[in-house]
């Protein structure tokens, strides 16, 4: 194969990406990575501000489209899709990065199991599985009548093996998992095998919502679980927001054409590990 060849393969000009959760620390890498490659980026968000501010890295925020909406909310995606369809004219792919957890549904020394509140249950549950799922039936309706395209979702390692503290965000995200490979077989049995569905499991990045779980906040040193996990993690550290550019880029490439319904771990080998 030729070297032009290859690079052809991770050309994205002209194409167009929605991408939901593309202002949190991990997303917000991959929308400026895919805006490196020449890709349209339509920004679905909650929060504009925030959404500017990222986008402020990038020299080539001109190819940034900032819609605002709710992946909870179908009338919200739908009218989100119309702007998208208006503004850049297609759809080729969608990076499901909208997810999270909240201290109300994680337990602690304070709060039991037994007393985890059902609504904090709920939104967690519901942001990362139906997060996923609506805004797949509503962008991925594109990709079914122009039969072709990719859809990224973002499970984690929770998903193989549950954390300890957060029930509600390690059964969704077990959940993306099943509904990764699910939508993969239909995608390509019931439309297209041109159109293809993976996710990635990013190991252990330093967030907004997991830092001072992981390192002490006074001392700035590891707390006890921040250490479990590196003793759990062959290559010894956190992941870099940057780790998960070159698997990302891969599943939404040509070079990937083959490569439908995997989840691709991004852990430093945490899940290889048995811990001996």
């Amino acid at each position: 194969m030729e070297l032009a060849e290859l690079k052809k393969m991770y050309d994205f000009s002209g194409q167009t990406f929605v991408v939901t959760g593309g202002t949190g620390v991990l997303g917000s890498q991959m929308t400026l990575a895919l805006l490196a490659c020449g890709v349209n980026v339509a920004l679905l968000v909650r929060d504009e501000v925030k959404a500017v501010r990222v986008l402020q890295a990038a020299e080539s925020a001109k190819r940034a489209f900032i819609v605002k909406g709710d992946v909870l909310v179908r009338e919200e995606l739908q009218a989100a899709a119309e702007k998208i369809l208006a503004h850049f004219g297609r759809i080729d792919g969608l990076i499901n990065g909208a997810g999270g957890n909240t201290p109300q549904a994680t337990t602690s020394a304070d709060l039991s199991f037994f007393d985890l509140p059902e609504e904090a249950l709920r939104f967690v549950f519901d942001l990362n599985i139906l997060g996923a799922i609506l805004p797949s039936q509503v962008f991925g309706r594109a990709l079914a009548e122009g039969r072709r395209g990719v859809i990224l979702n973002i499970s984690s390692m929770s998903a193989y093996q549950p954390l300890t503290r957060v029930i509600g965000y390690s059964a969704a995200k077990a959940g993306i998992n099943n509904f990764t490979q699910w939508l993969a077989v239909y995608m390509a049995r019931e439309y297209s095998p041109q159109i293809r569905v993976n996710a990635i499991a990013p190991g252990f990045f330093l967030g907004e919502q997991n830092r001072f779980l992981l390192i002490d906040r006074g001392s700035g040193g590891l707390t006890p679980r921040g250490q479990a996990i590196i003793d759990h993690t062959p290559m010894a550290r956190f992941g870099d927001p940057k780790d998960l550019l070159g698997p990302t880029l891969w599943l939404l490439s040509p070079a990937a054409a083959f490569v439908t319904g995997v989840i691709v771990p991004v852990d430093g080998g945490f899940s290889a590990f048995g811990g001996v």
